[in-house]
């Protein structure tokens, strides 16, 4: 069953994270001052073959009416350059694993049957203000691994930055050693976000924002 905030309530909220993003630039005396988002590993679970339904709503595949388990989270953000201007047209790609540990990847359905209804990979085109959005459910750790959401920005057929983001608290980022391997504080920092109560939610959802800032882009 559908939550009820995937209705007019989610079109509301969803309104509001484009008006929040669009309200946010950065420019003039500290636009230089940008520090680029720290890049990670992609990880050998980037999707081998990509699901049929590739949306940003990773909750429900096609037109299914069993959503996947887990919390229910709304990750949203921009895609800066390094001068804070926003970029435009680019293709921001998630990747994680369902709430039992399990990846989209061929060589991770040995460990345990996954969940059926997730749809582990998702695609957004950022608009106007380099914003993107996500459905998706709150990450979880697996053996080896702190919770972290993988993503690959690209542009002009290239690659601009592939990264991960954690969740703020969470006690597994002190050993995970891909976390742990970011030693500037501040750049540690800007990868771990919160996960925080969506407002108005009656299902208890969340929100997480990770802005992302990549080197100058191409212009096409």
């Amino acid at each position: 069953m559908h939550s009820p905030f995937l209705l007019t309530d989610r079109r509301r909220f969803i309104a509001t994270l484009a008006l929040g993003a669009g309200a946010f630039t950065v420019r003039g005396a500290f636009a230089e001052q940008l520090a680029r988002t720290v890049a990670q590993t992609e990880g050998p679970f980037y999707p081998d073959r990509l699901p049929l339904d590739t949306d940003n709503d990773l909750i429900v595949l096609n037109n299914g009416l069993t959503p996947a388990v887990g919390e229910i989270t709304h990750l949203s953000g921009r895609i800066l350059d390094d001068t804070g201007a926003p970029v435009r047209n680019a293709i921001v790609e998630i990747w994680q694993c369902d709430h039992e540990g399990v990846y989209l990847h061929s060589a991770d359905a040995s460990r345990k049957p996954g969940d059926r209804n997730f749809q582990g990979f998702g695609r957004f085109l950022t608009d106007s203000s380099g914003g993107y959005y996500f459905r998706t459910i709150k990450p979880v750790p697996y053996p080896g691994r702190t919770p972290h959401i993988h993503f690959k920005v690209k542009k002009g057929g290239r690659d601009l930055l592939t990264t991960q983001c954690y969740v703020k608290g969470h006690p597994g980022n002190a050993q995970d050693g891909i976390w742990k391997s970011v030693t500037d504080p501040r750049a540690r920092e800007s990868i771990t976000i919160d996960f925080s109560p969506a407002p108005g939610s009656p299902a208890g959802e969340l929100v997480a924002k990770f802005d992302i800032v990549v080197g100058r882009t191409p212009t096409a």
